[in-house]
């Protein structure tokens, strides 16, 4: 229920803002705010974006724990997504999550939420005795000749 609430919801709010803001301020100076916040989130997006790739990286390198670093880059995304998208409070709410503070604030709140069970990171380790394990391949019959997708000497 919630879901439709908000693809219907936001979207007549975002028609009452427009309809506000066009009657203070008229169309073309309404439009010219739509279009520069359009622009100025592409640059802080794109920005931003790459600070989290870089940190990404880092993380990997140093073999630390990525899920942090990973879930702000996909609030960064998210972010530029609601620049892009036409209307007020979008361009509002994406700009909100350009600020760290609020998502961590919103990645804290997601994490009293989410309970993990199992976590493993790094190399596999061996299987157990009690593991159901299928070796494919040790009743696989020769081939003597190529497969199809490999070209015939």
């Amino acid at each position: 229920m919630w879901l439709f609430l908000l693809f219907v919801g936001v979207p007549v709010l975002e028609i009452a803002l427009f309809l506000q803001v066009g009657g203070w301020l008229g169309m073309w100076p309404t439009l010219g705010i739509v279009i520069l916040t359009a622009a100025v989130g592409t640059v802080l997006v794109r920005s931003q974006g790459l600070a989290q790739l870089a940190k990404l990286q880092n993380s990997f390198q140093e073999m630390r724990d990525p899920t942090e670093t990973l879930a702000h880059g996909a609030m960064v995304l998210a972010s530029g997504l609601l620049l892009l998208t036409p209307g007020f409070f979008t361009d509002g709410v994406g700009f909100a999550l350009l600020v760290p503070g609020v998502r961590s604030v919103i990645l804290r709140y997601v994490r009293s939420k989410v309970r993990i069970q199992s976590f493993q990171y790094g190399a596999q380790t061996a299987p157990r005795a009690e593991d159901d394990i299928i070796d494919l391949t040790a009743d696989a019959e020769p081939r003597d000749r190529p497969s199809g997708w490999t070209k015939p000497d």
